[in-house]
């Protein structure tokens, strides 16, 4: 009976330490799952960088590894200035052209005409990077082209490189969800949701960074300049002929001023010419009656003896 008992009571003892061993194994599965999967990201993410650069790592006998599978992705930028008769026309003709292609305006910015100035205006325009040679020559045919400069950077590596790391986030978050739905305590969960809202947070992030390269890759950046003759830049002589002629255009140049100004002038010099003669006058009239007034002669002196009176005479 005792050892019956003894018997009983261990097989209840190793029961209870096996339902305690079962309970922890599991929920020590799934931490050891979400840690598995943190490492495995950080592993997918590291070997997928390393796979991007692989693919532009020059080979053994110097060539590139799958160039021909390869398409470059060009961001280009650039600048243009051209001498129109009227900018504004010239203008409304740019947009057109830009619109025709399938382009758009992303900023704009008109001076109008003044006096010595014709105005001018510049253009940001977005045009599609198939398109801008094409279009180059059609804003050519708007004036006199003085200036184009266009600027190249490859970005094929960095392109490729955001694609591996939003395919390993995007993974990433498919095995956490499903581990989410096999989760059986909060704690797991709360990990779980954590993870799951970093791994997203990250993964708009690349998926913005990965968009605005696209659009900088398929829509080329163009200022667009437009100015009036008057305001164009003039060239600088390069030999002793073209000094010649620099200083003979300064000394017309000079005497022409020099004419406008008199001719602004000499209203004004009439005006205060009239002005000081009268002045002039004025002034040598009060100086003559001054003249006169002194040179009159005195009144004659009465006389001293007294008047004889007629019952004086009488008498006499």
């Amino acid at each position: 009976m005792r050892r019956t008992l003894t018997i009983t009571t261990a097989l209840a003892l190793s029961a209870l330490a096996l339902s305690g061993c079962s309970a922890g194994m599991g929920e020590s599965s799934t931490n050891e799952s979400i840690e598995y999967l943190e490492g495995d990201f950080e592993d997918s993410r590291a070997a997928t960088s390393d796979d991007a650069q692989a693919q532009s790592a020059p080979a053994a006998d110097g060539a590139l590894v799958n160039e021909s599978d390869i398409s470059r992705e060009v961001i280009t930028t650039g600048y243009m200035s051209v001498i129109v008769e009227t900018p504004e026309d010239a203008t409304a003709e740019a947009i057109r052209i830009t619109e025709s292609v399938g382009g758009r305006v992303d900023g704009r910015n008109e001076y109008a005409a003044s006096e010595g100035s014709g105005g001018s205006s510049t253009l940001t325009l977005r045009i599609p990077a198939s398109e801008l040679t094409a279009t180059l020559d059609k804003f050519k045919d708007l004036g006199e082209a003085q200036e184009v400069s266009l600027n190249a950077v490859d970005v094929t590596m960095q392109s490729r490189d955001l694609e591996a790391r939003i395919a390993a986030l995007e993974a990433s978050v498919d095995r956490l969800l499903a581990l989410l739905t096999t989760a059986e305590d909060t704690d797991t969960l709360i990990q779980l949701e954590t993870a799951i809202s970093s791994r997203q947070g990250e993964l708009e992030s690349l998926k913005s960074q990965k968009r605005y390269f696209d659009d900088q890759v398929a829509m080329s950046t163009l200022t667009l300049s437009l100015v009036s003759e008057a305001e164009a830049p003039s060239v600088e002589p390069s030999n002793f002929f073209d000094g010649l002629g620099a200083g003979w255009a300064a000394l017309v140049a000079f005497f022409s001023g020099l004419l406008v100004l008199v001719g602004v002038l000499l209203p004004w010099i009439v005006f205060l010419a009239i002005v000081a003669a009268i002045i002039v006058m004025i002034i040598r009239f009060a100086l003559r009656s001054r003249r006169v007034t002194s040179a009159a002669p005195a009144a004659p002196p009465a006389e001293t003896g007294a008047a004889t009176t007629p019952e004086e005479s009488k008498a006499d």
